[in-house]
């Protein structure tokens, strides 16, 4: 990816004065924490959170109602009798924060801080994926609502590899100090928070971030979001901004995952008559674990799909070369027509199976054991997908090429409720 132009300044990241929980006021930070609201599994997942303390974050993020303006408005009330009550309160001084989580063998340290908003042609912060256009109205209507930004999105970019003065440089040296907070969630991640607050080390980061440019790691459905609301208020304003969480991927690569398609009105059997000729579909033994790595072997020589009802197991690979020339679009460039995302979209739902992209007929989840277990509940059809390269990602996404939606999963990401933006303030 090339670097942005001077006209365009870069990643310029602002202090903000954070909104925290007050420890003492809630059972514990891990149980007031979840994961990005995308991530959480519902409705299970969902109970689970939300029964784990009655001021866990997951009540703003995924507020529960019988209209969308019923929800929106239970989390703004939310949000503003948790900080009248003193379960949430306001930094005193603006501040970029330093957040470390360590965990399952990886060490991820970033700054948080807000994030001057651009579009794509900009060449600042670069999307690699498109995005479902309900979900950015919903989520826009929820933030509109409560005047904040929820939870950082991740984004990455590549810092120097020489020593010296930067966000590097503050980062290792505020880690070596006492933490704001720590805590361990329950899937076993360690997390750690500082505030920076020093006009000296703030102007260090801001100074080396200019020269930097961003990829959309996790969170495209909340900086289209972010764009579509800075686009309906006054500018400059506090929408200009948005809250996010910058990592050097030079010094702390992340790890990319599939996201996985739930299909609930697409029966298994009925699935797998339809591609009768066009894909190599043979039955692979469980559990789950033994028919993934059966699908990482066959991903290895070209497109390959693990379809399960929860039960029986069946793996699809090397499609029909002519359906591909039939089905994939030509125009876009070779990385992008082979990816396995394109392949399901265009060949597979679009064209074998129809069904339509939107909700209600398709859903995303990250987790495997969670997708094989709600084709089991509703009676359909889960696809497993390989992950992509991360180098793909961002050779397609220079070249200013979407992915289909929710083709990747980066990780680890952050905690959601550990520090929220409040635009009010």
């Amino acid at each position: 990816m090339t670097s942005p132009g001077p006209e365009q300044n870069g990643l310029r990241l602002s202090p903000f004065r954070g909104v925290r929980y007050v420890a003492e006021r809630v059972r514990s930070l891990a149980a007031v924490t979840s994961p990005p609201y995308d991530v959480v599994v519902r409705p299970d997942g969902l109970l689970h959170l939300e029964n784990a303390d009655p001021h866990n974050i997951v009540r703003l993020i995924l507020p529960q109602g019988e209209s969308p303006a019923v929800r929106d408005e239970r989390a703004a009330r939310t949000l503003r009798a948790w900080l009248a009550d003193g379960i949430l309160a306001v930094d005193e001084r603006p501040a970029l924060y330093v957040y470390e989580q360590r965990g399952d063998g990886i060490l991820q340290r970033g700054v948080i801080g807000a994030l001057r908003l651009s579009e794509p042609s900009e060449g600042v912060v670069l999307p690699h994926e498109d995005v479902i256009p309900e979900v950015v109205a919903e989520r826009a209507d929820l933030l509109r609502a409560t005047a904040a930004n929820l939870e950082p999105l991740l984004l990455t970019y590549q810092g120097p590899q020489e020593e010296g003065p930067g966000t590097a440089r503050v980062v290792e040296k505020t880690v070596r100090t006492a933490p704001l907070l720590a805590t361990t969630t329950e899937d076993g991640f360690a997390h750690r928070l500082w505030a920076v607050t020093d006009p000296a080390e703030i102007a260090e980061v801001r100074a080396d971030l200019t020269e930097r440019q961003a990829l959309i790691a996790d969170g495209h459905h909340r900086w289209a979001t972010y764009l579509r609301l800075k686009g309906q208020h006054p500018s400059p304003g506090p929408w200009d901004e948005g809250l996010v969480l910058l990592v050097d991927t030079a010094r702390f690569p992340l790890r990319v995952r599939a996201i996985h398609r739930l299909l609930p009105a697409l029966p298994l059997k009925r699935a797998l008559a339809a591609m009768d000729g066009a894909f190599r579909v043979h039955a692979v033994d469980g559990p789950l674990p033994h028919a993934r790595q059966a699908l990482a072997d066959a991903a290895e020589d070209g497109n390959a799909f693990l379809l399960t009802d929860g039960t029986a197991f069946h793996l699809a690979d090397r499609p029909d070369p002519a359906l591909l020339a039939r089905t994939v679009p030509a125009g876009p460039p070779p990385a992008w027509r082979s990816l396995d995302a394109t392949v399901l979209h265009t060949t597979l739902l679009d064209h074998l199976w129809h069904v339509p992209d939107a909700p209600g007929s398709i859903s995303y989840l990250h987790d495997a054991a969670a997708v094989a277990e709600q084709a089991a509940r509703t009676g359909g059809t889960a696809v497993l997908l390989h992950p992509v390269t991360e180098s793909v990602v961002r050779e397609l996404a220079g070249q200013g090429v979407r992915m289909p939606r929710k083709s990747t999963s980066f990780g680890p990401k952050p905690a959601t409720g550990l520090v929220l933006r409040d635009l009010t303030v």
